[in-house]
């Protein structure tokens, strides 16, 4: 996926991917399950953790991270809608104990995608985007009802509250101004 983005943007910009100067800030997986160790009853333990809805967030110097993020925690991209923002979170060490270092993955649907294609209209959605100053590419009319902003919960509210319970920590908010839905 990053190849095909650093492609698309080379071409868009009549450049080489190389002088992009691109870079993946984190890759890692949701809705997966994994063997890790925690700690559980005051042992460790080596446990199969299953995250759906949701993805893993350690805290700064777990030895599983990368030494670029050692001193700030894992990075966690939480995604928005295509007309709300998104954010950057990280892991805490309450996050380890409480959630075996997992926070949100995003805010999770509001409405499913039956609905939202069959109560939402497709121009009124590109309307509100485009007076919103945001740019959509989009393979089939109907994902653009079924990726609607209406369509999911108020990511700032999960955030707020994942950072609130100090299972993780705001660190960035962004605000989209161009949406590829394939």
């Amino acid at each position: 996926m990053t190849f095909l983005t650093r492609q698309a943007f080379a071409k868009m910009f009549n450049t080489t991917p190389d002088d992009l100067d691109m870079h993946v800030i984190y890759d890692v997986s949701h809705n997966i399950a994994k063997v890790e160790n925690h700690i559980v009853d005051g042992k460790e333990r080596k446990l199969l953790v299953h995250r759906k809805g949701s993805t893993r967030a350690f805290p700064p110097h777990h030895p599983l991270i990368p030494v670029d993020y050692q001193l700030t925690g894992q990075p966690v991209l939480v995604g928005g809608t295509m007309g709300t923002c998104s954010y950057v979170l990280t892991g805490t060490e309450q996050g380890m104990h409480e959630t075996f270092g997992s926070t949100c993955h995003g805010a999770g649907r509001a409405l499913s995608r039956a609905k939202s294609r069959r109560n939402l209209d497709y121009k009124e959605v590109l309307d509100k985007l485009d007076q919103m100053g945001i740019a959509i590419r989009v393979a089939s009319p109907k994902l653009v009802m079924e990726e609607a902003p209406e369509s999911y919960k108020d990511v700032t509210d999960v955030v707020d509250t994942c950072h609130a319970a100090g299972i993780s920590k705001k660190c960035i908010k962004m605000r989209p101004i161009a949406v590829i839905k394939g």
